[in-house]
């Protein structure tokens, strides 16, 4: 018997928050690689940092840079694949 349609996403729902923890996980290591790890074990982001990020925080899509919508077409692209594949498999 074929998954139903519901089946599918559901099983889609998981497989997307693994690659969703995965992106996660290599912004917060990004993230600490950039600061400086205090004392206490607080972490120190530099201001030039902050100031550029609260920019495209406050920065609709269509309104950023060519290569700051880039950086963000390659994390999407990231997706892809697990949507084609559920997109692909036959439903009941």
């Amino acid at each position: 018997m074929q998954p139903s349609a519901r089946e599918v996403l559901e099983g889609l729902v998981e497989e997307l928050a693994s690659l969703e923890h995965e992106r996660w996980a290599h912004w917060q290591r990004y993230m600490h690689d950039q600061g400086v790890k205090n004392d206490d074990g607080s972490l120190t982001i530099p201001a030039s940092l902050i100031t550029r990020w609260e920019r495209q925080i406050g920065t609709p899509y269509s309104r950023l840079s060519e290569t700051e919508k880039k950086s963000d077409r390659e994390q999407v692209t990231r997706y892809l694949p697990l949507i084609q594949d559920a997109l692909e498999r036959p439903a009941g």
